[in-house]
């Protein structure tokens, strides 16, 4: 009597465990993923939520009197000298004793320190530095800080800043942070144009520094947009070397009186 060939349905029932298997282990590789994007953080990032949270968190109340409307009476505000306390105004702390001299001298000294931590990236020709008897001018190509077309700083970019805040920090001299892009056009809800991209990326530096040691009263910051090249713009190696932060660090102490 010929043997009778089982049905074709049930070889196929037996092997269906494997599409269950395959699922398992598909999420399992899926589950391993996400928990390992969740536990990557990105310190940067980390630095600049913390500082905000806490400025919002720490920002005093405005007021708590509602404003008066219809036709109640508005009362004259007193004057200053009856009630009202005028609070002092927060200054950078001075180097007591030094004269023009003393100050122009204490300037080489912080030109040789920032020569001394940026030795490499200066003999590379990616950084530059220059000094004049008024000024130290410490030129960082934007790429050091900030991604293309962004204002966020990114990982790299805190090593750096501290570097130079340790050079800047229990001093008094004012410094300006310049920021400068190439001639591309952008356009973006965040950036209307390069006037905006260099503030951000000026103010974001200047914040860091303020997040490191350095006094607020002594730093400034503007954006130049492309307006201010120095190099040609037809060029890859002229756009890279237009987009760049400048920071100018005065060798007096008042930062209005540094703006040039």
């Amino acid at each position: 009597m010929r043997r009778r060939r089982p049905p074709q349905d049930d070889l196929h029932n037996k092997e269906r465990w494997l599409i269950s298997y395959a699922d398992f282990i598909t999420l399992l590789f899926a589950f391993f993923v996400v928990m390992y994007s969740v536990s990557s953080v990105n310190e940067g990032k980390y630095k600049v939520l913390s500082e905000t949270l806490t400025g919002v968190f720490n920002v005093p109340q405005r007021s708590v009197q509602p404003i008066p409307v219809g036709e109640q009476a508005v009362r004259a505000p007193d004057r200053p000298s009856d009630h009202v306390i005028v609070p002092p105004v927060t200054e950078a702390p001075r180097t007591p004793g030094l004269d023009a001299a003393g100050r122009t001298e204490a300037l080489r000294s912080m030109a040789d320190q920032l020569a001394m931590e940026f030795d490499e990236l200066i003999s590379q020709g990616v950084v530059s530095l220059e000094s004049s008897e008024h000024w130290l001018e410490l030129n960082l190509p934007s790429s050091m800080l900030f991604s293309s077309g962004d204002a966020e700083p990114h990982y790299d970019a805190f090593p750096v800043v501290e570097r130079i805040a340790m050079v800047l920090r229990d001093r008094d001299n004012a410094v300006k942070v310049e920021g400068f892009t190439d001639d591309q056009p952008i356009r973006t809800s965040r950036f209307p144009s390069n006037w905006e991209l260099s503030t951000a990326r000026a103010s974001a530096l200047a914040r860091m520094l303020m997040m490191e040691g350095i006094e607020p009263e002594r730093l400034a910051a503007v954006g130049y947009g492309q307006y201010q090249p120095v190099a040609r713009n037809d060029t890859e190696e002229g756009r890279r070397r237009n987009r760049r932060v400048v920071l100018l660090i005065s060798r007096d102490a008042s930062i209005r009186g540094a703006m040039r």
